[in-house]
């Protein structure tokens, strides 16, 4: 008896219908918001329709760029995304979540947050909301390192020496605290952090 073999996805992160409205989330506060309505104000409930209706596909180890102008809710499907805000309607799937199966949306709390772990990492516009400014560039890398159970402490320094390398943050910085780096310096550590895990996705 032979059993089928499903093909995984060919997308990496797929997204549907995605919308935030902070207050009222009824469909009675989408009509009358948008670009054609110049708000993002409800004038039925006064709800902030931040972003409705977002859809996309990203294959492994493509780019997508999401361009608008400011407050036309491009950091809230960021943040919808990586977990860090519930998304009021649609569904958002990883290929590496139950072969692209599950709505991660559904997923309880824990089990999302475990997502930042393998699945997908986050890059903020401030610096500040992916490190922990008081402690080193080396040792804001080496939390998720140790987070997924790397314990060896050499070869934490090490990975912590290539991605530092790789973003092109000066080694001899690497046990400096955060807080003295320019904004530009800890953007880039950020980015090494992001990648410490390899995701798959990087929102």
């Amino acid at each position: 008896m032979s059993t089928a073999t499903v093909a995984p996805p060919a997308w990496a992160l797929k997204v549907e219908g995605l919308g935030r409205i902070y207050g009222d989330p009824s469909p009675e506060s989408v009509p009358g918001t948008g670009p054609e309505s110049g708000t993002v104000i409800s004038p039925a409930t006064g709800a902030v329709v931040a972003a409705w209706d977002v859809g996309f596909e990203v294959a492994p180890g493509e780019a997508l760029g999401i361009i608008g102008e400011s407050g036309s809710g491009k950091s809230t499907v960021m943040r919808c995304i990586a977990g860090d805000e519930d998304a009021t309607t649609g569904t958002i799937n990883l290929r590496g979540v139950g072969d692209g199966t599950v709505d991660v949306r559904t997923l309880d709390p824990s089990a999302r947050r475990g997502l930042r772990l393998h699945q997908l990492s986050a890059v903020y516009q401030d610096p500040a909301a992916g490190l922990n400014l008081d402690v080193t560039a080396g040792g804001n890398i080496a939390d998720p390192l140790t987070a997924v159970g790397w314990r060896h402490y050499g070869r934490i320094r090490e990975r912590a020496a290539a991605l530092l390398r790789r973003v092109e943050v000066p080694l001899d910085r690497m046990d400096d605290l955060v807080r003295t780096f320019s904004g530009g310096m800890r953007q880039r550590v950020q980015i090494a952090k992001a990648l410490a895990n390899d995701p798959p996705v990087l929102p």
